[in-house]
């Protein structure tokens, strides 16, 4: 292959590789949002209303600011939230998982 040849496969490479970064931040954040809302469905059946509200309301804090990303079609911060929102989520069945272990067993 001649120089011209590979200077311009590596003019299509790039060209490539930059419009499919692009067609990531034009996308909506989809599996992002969808993961986000199970967290908080799974820590909120654990108890973390109760046991660690303050990591679940900032879990929920982030999903509607996420959502409301979304609406406005900002893809990299709503997606960016949306993660946010499952990393809290997953924060609060942790301690909701921790503090029901520390409890007295009511059973006995």
């Amino acid at each position: 292959m001649k120089k011209s040849g590979l200077k311009s496969l590596a003019q299509v490479l790039l060209a490539t590789a930059v419009l499919s970064l692009a067609a990531c931040e034009t996308a909506p954040p989809v599996q992002e949002m969808s993961d986000a809302r199970q967290a908080i469905a799974v820590a909120k059946e654990a108890g973390a209303a109760e046991k660690a509200a303050i990591h679940l309301k900032a879990a929920e804090s982030y999903l509607q600011s996420a959502e409301q990303k979304l609406n406005e079609r900002q893809y990299s911060q709503a997606r960016y939230n949306a993660k946010q929102a499952k990393m809290k989520a997953l924060d609060a069945l942790k301690a909701s998982e921790a503090a029901e272990a520390d409890s007295p067993d009511d059973s006995r």
